[in-house]
């Protein structure tokens, strides 16, 4: 993704905290147009994200509980990127731990801006064909509390239309999917 190509002039660093999965800063800035403020930024590593497709046309989706929210929201699986690892490498190791699948056949289908104002976070999203079901269920990380739903194609536009919390991550993927997808 061609970002950053006219970057701010660091005036002053006021603040940073780094966390477990991303860090937070405020900073003083001089922007390209010359104009100065300060600004706060989640810097965060980026992610990868699914739409894993069974051979007779199911969604594979999450719905996963999210202390931000304190709720559950349906998604599709999706990781953060460990350091060092391609966003390939990321996605192969999240379908198969949160849903029990390993895809045979990738298709990336783009870079995903996620929150712009207030993070630097990009998803890469892949579709994911030749769905094998894992003989060995996945088993989930301690802090994760997720169920694996099969929806088809009409069921998850349902969803979505109906207003059932749906993340954006997963409504922008599956808007890059649609041509792949059966109708519905």
């Amino acid at each position: 993704m061609a970002l950053g190509a006219e970057p701010p002039q660091l005036l002053r660093q006021n603040f940073f905290y780094k966390g477990r999965k991303f860090s937070f800063e405020g900073n003083r800035l001089r922007l390209p147009n010359k104009a100065e403020g300060d600004w706060e930024c989640i810097r965060h590593p980026g992610g990868a994200l699914a739409v894993p497709v069974t051979p007779d046309g199911q969604l594979v989706l999450v719905r996963q509980y999210r202390f931000a929210v304190q709720g559950r929201v349906l998604e599709f699986p999706a990781g953060t990127l460990e350091p060092d690892e391609a966003p390939e490498e990321t996605i192969q190791r999240e379908l198969e731990e949160e849903t029990g699948y390993r895809a045979t056949q990738w298709q990336k289908l783009g870079e995903i801006v996620l929150a712009p104002g207030y993070s630097d976070e990009i998803i890469y999203a892949f579709l994911a064909l030749g769905l094998q079901k894992l003989e060995t269920p996945p088993s989930q990380d301690i802090d994760e509390d997720i169920e694996v739903i099969l929806m088809d194609v009409a069921e998850l536009e349902q969803a979505i239309l109906a207003g059932e919390p749906v993340d954006a991550k997963s409504i922008s993927s599956f808007f890059l999917a649609r041509q792949f997808l059966p109708k519905g």
